[in-house]
């Protein structure tokens, strides 16, 4: 058995635009900024969530339930940089700024974009950016957090 690792596995992508998020073209992915460097090792949350719908009734003896409704909590903590290409994040990911979160997981970070690389797709609008508290022996950091507005493609595959 081997267990895969993720240090180095992970590319994650801002696009303006995607014409289908089930099959982002070569040249989108391209197009979009690689924010990837500028994200803390563990600053890419995005949670799901699945609500229970109860199906019991007056009847039953059992309580049960099935699958309702998947939402996400997603949020992004980035290192503020001292150029403008490296502080790109914060410049960009503002209050109400609309996009696609691009993730592909289990290749290396410097693999290049290709056609049937399995990905993830999120519509995206930012939420107000955080500035992280200062703290001794740390970079300076902040806080993005976002809301998926159409349902994600999480089973995507690069065209």
């Amino acid at each position: 058995m081997s267990d895969l690792i993720s240090d180095g596995k992970t590319r994650v992508y801002w696009l303006s635009t995607v014409a289908n998020i089930n099959a982002p073209t070569v040249a989108e992915l391209n197009a979009g900024a690689d924010y990837t460097s500028r994200i803390t090792p563990d600053g890419l949350k995005l949670d799901p969530s699945t609500a229970d719908v109860d199906t019991s009734s007056l009847a039953s003896k059992f309580d049960t339930k099935t699958v309702g409704r998947v939402g996400y909590e997603v949020e992004l903590t980035f290192k503020r940089g001292s150029t403008p290409t490296d502080d790109a994040p914060y410049s960009t990911l503002k209050y109400g700024v609309a996009g696609f979160l691009a993730v592909r997981r289990g290749l290396d970070y410097a693999t290049a974009w290709a056609s049937s690389q399995k990905l993830e797709v999120y519509p995206i609008t930012c939420g107000e950016p955080a500035n992280s508290s200062p703290a001794a022996n740390e970079v300076m950091k902040f806080v993005s957090p976002m809301k998926v507005t159409d349902p994600p493609a999480t089973a995507a595959t690069v065209a």
